[in-house]
């Protein structure tokens, strides 16, 4: 039996992991679950799944929370961020499975780390904004990524030493403007933003695939996790999103990750490691899906992604400021205060405004996300 506290239980991760709980009850139990501000969700599933302790982090209110607790009184409820963290420190559970959206979740990924029990991440901005702590703070194979792309990546470099890989390469399924006509990316909508043409996502994460940033903070994320030079790191457009990453060896083979495009296969794969557990989640016809195809990603469709790659390669702060300054523009943008386009703009400007620090320690971090937050929200 294993127990798992999970975290961004009310968001696509947290469905997609309830449909594996549901098929191995008799192999997982939830120690506790957490959800920023989304009450009837989680509460109806702490009421449903039995879950002994919830927690939500996003509600501050002293009246609201008394008036949660008078309506789920059978349920034994924390809120604020110290309480999760607490949680995090002192429960017994064997994973933590890190699904908060945004810089948000890298304070729960360190408590984690520091209880010494396994990580399953899907969080990207720990890796992107810590990396370098994280590095240094983690027990080997104490992190099982669950981005479909960093997961295809795990299982397919096994046990081989890095010194026998050529590259990782990374598939992007080119998001919902792939074919879009660039004279029509002034015209590009909130709600059409929001449509991925493949996978069923939370809204920063399909608005990230929109403008494939998404794909410079997996560039990031594979770095830290695989311990490869970002030269040995490489993207490309697979439009099926059947191929979910690849490696290419020194010998020139390539080992690909296939399937359906369904986040329950990766779950599954980070709570059963190293075993593989029986399943009916995700079948994948060969025969019946379209032919595969891979292609370059485009600088003018795409700049925000060449711009995250430059981001990485500076390090230090650098990666922190152009997360901030995206998560900030991305509200701008959700609330029609600006164009698709000058999603790009905005953060290129943020970026140009900031001021390189080396080694920052997660305080440093912290401070900082919130610095190019703001900063970035000032520019209009």
């Amino acid at each position: 039996m294993k127990k798992i506290a999970l975290l961004g239980a009310t968001g696509s991760i947290g469905d997609s992991f309830f449909k594996v709980y549901k098929e191995h009850k008799a192999s997982i139990k939830i120690s506790f679950a957490a959800a920023h501000s989304n009450v009837a969700k989680l509460c109806e599933l702490a009421t449903t799944y039995k879950i002994p302790q919830i927690s939500f982090t996003g509600i501050e209110e002293s009246s609201t929370q008394r008036m949660i607790r008078n309506q789920y009184p059978q349920l034994k409820i924390y809120f604020g961020k110290e309480s999760l963290l607490s949680l995090l420190a002192e429960e017994d559970y064997d994973i933590g499975l890190n699904a908060i959206g945004g810089s948000a979740g890298i304070e729960a990924t360190f408590a984690i780390l520091n209880k010494g029990v396994r990580l399953a991440l899907a969080n990207k901005e720990s890796l992107v904004m810590g990396g370098h702590l994280v590095q240094k703070l983690r027990q080997p194979g104490q992190i099982i990524p669950i981005d479909s792309e960093h997961s295809a990546i795990f299982q397919a470099l096994g046990k081989h030493p890095r010194n026998e890989v050529q590259k990782l390469i990374i598939t992007a399924s080119g998001g919902a403007f792939r074919t879009l006509d660039l004279a029509e990316f002034i015209h590009i909508t909130p709600q059409m933003a929001l449509k991925h043409p493949n996978w069923d996502m939370g809204a920063k994460v399909t608005l990230d695939s929109a403008t494939m940033f998404n794909k410079a903070l997996e560039v990031m994320e594979a770095h830290w996790l695989f311990d490869l030079d970002y030269d040995q790191i490489e993207a490309v457009i697979h439009p099926q999103s059947i191929i979910h990453s690849m490696v290419q060896y020194i010998d020139g083979s390539i080992l690909a990750q296939m399937s359906s495009p369904d986040m329950s296969l990766p779950i599954l794969y980070a709570l059963s490691y190293p075993e593989r557990w029986q399943s009916s989640l995700v079948q994948t016809d060969l025969i019946a899906k379209p032919d595969l195809s891979f292609d370059h990603i485009c600088p003018e469709r795409f700049p925000l992604f060449y711009l995250g790659l430059e981001a990485a390669r500076q390090g230090g702060i650098f990666p922190t400021a152009i997360n901030a300054a995206v998560e900030a523009a991305m509200k701008l943008f959700l609330e029609a205060q600006i164009s698709f386009p000058q999603i790009y703009t905005l953060v290129e400007k943020t970026l140009g405004s900031t001021t390189q620090i080396a080694e920052p320690d997660l305080d440093t971090i912290i401070r900082a996300n919130k610095e190019y937050y703001y900063k970035c929200l000032a520019l209009i």
